[in-house]
């Protein structure tokens, strides 16, 4: 008698349906804005019940701060932390303007959500401004502003308005992840190619100024 085989379902391991439900938001508000996307929407894309999603977080603001917005914070903290490391008169403008825009680039490519939120900032509610933490990044971005003018002035840098090329630096790289597609297509340069050519526009952009 041949033996009556039993379907025995797998289980997802522990704390699969979390990372699932960050990684759905992570690429549903990369293509949509924050208000315009659900729930509803976060939980088919990760394959589990809205019910779940709330069990692990609560709310879509909670959900949007833990796939985004702390992952762009921690960055943040811990480039500020490096920045303080480094020895200017040991390292070239060339390896300072490096490690800012690559590490910076990556960040904004892998968190797009964060760029079209922003952009989509005032439409938004001061409620759920708050709840989503839009303050947090903006203070993020203050800070990144600062290293950005920090690092001018240590090169001899000189503008009337120090935090005007500081935040277009931060701008320019931001806006080439969020629209490295709208500009290339399915042919894009690759990753060390646009971090070079920002980092040299960035150098010759602002090294050279006139007084």
């Amino acid at each position: 008698m041949n033996a009556i085989l039993k379907y025995v379902p797998q289980r997802r391991p522990r704390g699969a349906p979390r990372q699932l439900l960050l990684d759905a938001a992570r690429a549903l508000f990369a293509r949509q804005d924050y208000r315009s996307t659900t729930t509803r929407e976060i939980a088919q894309a990760a394959g589990v019940t809205e019910h779940l999603l709330f069990r692990h977080f609560g709310s879509k603001a909670a959900l949007f701060r833990e796939a985004l917005v702390v992952p762009f914070t921690s960055f943040v903290d811990d480039f500020g932390r490096t920045w303080q490391s480094i020895v200017p008169d040991e390292t070239g403008e060339e390896e300072l303007a490096g490690r800012f825009v690559g590490q910076l680039y990556d960040v904004f490519v892998e968190h797009q959500g964060l760029l079209l939120t922003l952009m989509a900032s005032e439409a938004l509610s001061e409620e759920e401004k708050a709840d989503a933490g839009i303050a947090d990044i903006r203070r993020a971005l203050t800070v990144l502003g600062q290293i950005s003018a920090e690092g001018m002035h240590l090169r001899g840098m000189r503008s009337d308005h120090p935090d005007l090329p500081a935040h277009s630096t931060v701008a320019m790289i931001a806006g080439m992840a969020a629209l490295r597609s709208t500009y290339f297509g399915t042919r894009q340069p690759s990753r060390e190619v646009i971090v070079e050519e920002l980092v040299q526009a960035i150098l010759h952009g602002f090294l050279h100024r006139n007084d």
